[in-house]
């Protein structure tokens, strides 16, 4: 059956960029790379943090199952072949969780600040984390951009969320800017809304000096928030 193409409001999931580049030359069989895609785009739909995905829940979803199986295999020892091949490509990072039963494992995107979240739910000791590459961890941390800042703090990028973050860019200093994602952070408010919202309050009351960037605005920093 052919694929009668997509509706006029379909919806857009961001994925990394290496996987269209090195990782899509890298890959040569289609069911790693359907259950990298599968991965990525449930990872997404997942609306806390740390995200990871449990083998569990992995077992349950119907499309993984339906698209891995497609050759007569039976369906987990399918899904059970991708994820091993993902692990070692080091698409995906696993291991089991603390305390759990030893079939219990979680896998995140191979990402600097999903290995780390990753350490802390892991089994301990040791803490065994599958599919780093050597040295992925090595050498100093450079500074991040501000779409890094949003991937490691937030989430994937959107066309449109990636407009909104150049503007931003354009209007605010890069040392605001790392303040106001770590302070939304730490109050665990992870979104542009509320970033956007604390680099405005700042730029009206000022940033520690009390002295405004630019020039006030009009409207309080709790009413953009409620937006």
């Amino acid at each position: 059956m052919a694929f009668t193409g997509f509706p006029a409001k379909v919806r857009y999931v961001p994925v990394p960029g290496p996987l269209f580049s090195e990782l899509l030359e890298q890959i040569d069989d289609i069911a790693e790379l359907k259950c990298t895609l599968r991965l990525m785009w449930l990872l997404h739909e997942k609306r806390s943090y740390p995200r990871f995905l449990t083998r569990r829940e992995l077992a349950t979803d119907q499309v993984l199952a339906k698209v891995l199986s497609s050759d007569g295999n039976d369906p987990q020892t399918a899904i059970d072949r991708a994820l091993a091949a993902a692990v070692r490509r080091g698409t995906f990072i696993t291991g089991p969780t603390r305390g759990g039963e030893a079939s219990e494992r979680v896998y995140a995107l191979n990402t600097e600040p999903d290995r780390k979240a990753l350490a802390r739910v892991l089994t301990s000791p040791p803490r065994v984390v599958e599919g780093l590459q050597p040295g992925a961890s090595d050498g100093p941390a450079e500074r991040p951009n501000i779409f890094g800042l949003y991937e490691n703090n937030i989430g994937l990028l959107s066309p449109m969320i990636a407009e909104e973050l150049k503007q931003t860019e354009a209007v605010y200093p890069q040392s605001w800017i790392e303040d106001a994602f770590r302070e939304a952070v730490s109050n665990n408010k992870r979104s542009l809304r509320y970033i956007t919202a604390i680099l405005e309050r700042w730029e009206q009351d000022g940033k520690g000096d009390g002295r405004p960037l630019r020039y006030p605005k009009k409207n309080s920093f709790e009413e953009r928030v409620r937006r």
